[in-house]
């Protein structure tokens, strides 16, 4: 059988085209690693053999989504960014009726943010009604290590691997509540691991509190918050606040699947 009608046989199968699945393979292989990579790598991650490699990786760099470097390694390419900004405002605009339920429930600006790099960037934001409320442009890009959305993303990842993060950002004080330490940092992702939610208690800026859950499977790390002056957002409000957000993620995550 030739390999057209192969593909098509197994299309027909599984509801999809195997080299399309492979190649998107690929892609996310190069994203995890966030590096350049070799194809023996690619090969040792996919076990695919190296000519069916080769030949994926050549059509992606021919397109522009993959980039071949001196090296002779290859990294996610320049085309692929264009796809994803287009793809975070569509998401963000597809999520803002679950954002408008959590303001009507809650009262505070309700926001959904991702980890891009190692920055986080604000995809969707409902204000509060309220005349003193919180704002942060759609689209504002700032360290993981001062915000609610940062820190239980970034509790997801190995300890390594935050480690590493921190150590190419650095960890910049906003206020005098940064915390501004690895160490102090990675404890308390174990304590947001363990109750399942992360608060920014003025550390990005003072007086404002929010409290932040992850998005569970989504394709890409992802997390909704709520915002507001510290003294509406108060510790009491916990037990309140902290469901209603597991309750809008818990729908994100099965609209995303």
């Amino acid at each position: 059988m030739a390999s057209s009608d192969t593909e098509k046989t197994k299309a027909s199968q599984s509801g999809g085209v195997q080299s399309l699945e492979r190649a998107f393979d690929l892609l996310e292989h190069m994203a995890d690693a966030g590096r350049e990579v070799p194809l023996s790598e690619l090969a040792k991650l996919s076990g695919l053999p190296m000519p069916t490699i080769y030949r994926l990786v050549r059509t992606m760099v021919n397109r522009g989504y993959v980039r071949q470097e001196q090296s002779r390694q290859y990294a996610l390419g320049p085309r692929l960014i264009r796809l994803g900004e287009t793809a975070s405002r569509l998401v963000g605009t597809w999520a803002r009726p679950h954002l408008t339920r959590l303001v009507d429930e809650i009262g505070e600006t309700a926001n959904m943010a991702m980890l891009d790099g190692d920055e986080i960037v604000y995809v969707a934001q409902i204000p509060s009604k309220h005349s003193m409320r919180m704002f942060t442009e759609v689209g504002r890009r700032v360290l993981p290590h001062s915000t609610a959305v940062g820190k239980v993303l970034l509790a997801q990842l190995p300890e390594r691997q935050v480690t590493d993060l921190l150590r190419r950002t650095g960890m910049p004080a906003h206020t005098e509540h940064t915390i501004t330490t690895p160490a102090a940092f990675v404890e308390q992702l174990a304590a947001i691991r363990e109750q399942g939610y992360a608060v920014d208690d003025g550390e990005q800026e003072l007086g404002v509190r929010c409290i932040a859950v992850a998005v569970p499977n989504a394709p890409t790390m992802t997390a909704i918050s709520i915002s507001g002056p510290a003294a509406r957002v108060s510790e009491s409000r916990y037990g309140e606040v902290v469901p209603a957000l597991k309750g809008i993620a818990a729908e994100l995550s099965a609209a995303l699947g």
